[in-house]
């Protein structure tokens, strides 16, 4: 459970510093995929929080 606890805790710190290379990335994508105009914003909201996730494990267990 402390576990979860703190990688949700690193997480969520890394909302923000996370926000520009999802941008990044989902602008890269709509380069070679055509995404629907009302998916971007879930696809850059869900792109911000597993980047987040991703280093909040990293920070973790790292």
């Amino acid at each position: 459970m402390l576990n979860i606890v703190l990688t949700l805790v690193f997480s969520v710190v890394m909302l923000v510093f996370m926000a520009f290379p999802a941008m990044k990335i989902v602008e890269l994508v709509e380069t070679k995929i055509t995404v629907p105009e009302k998916w971007h914003n879930a696809f850059l909201i869900s792109t911000t929080v597993f980047l987040s996730l991703c280093i909040g494990l990293f920070l973790r267990f790292a």
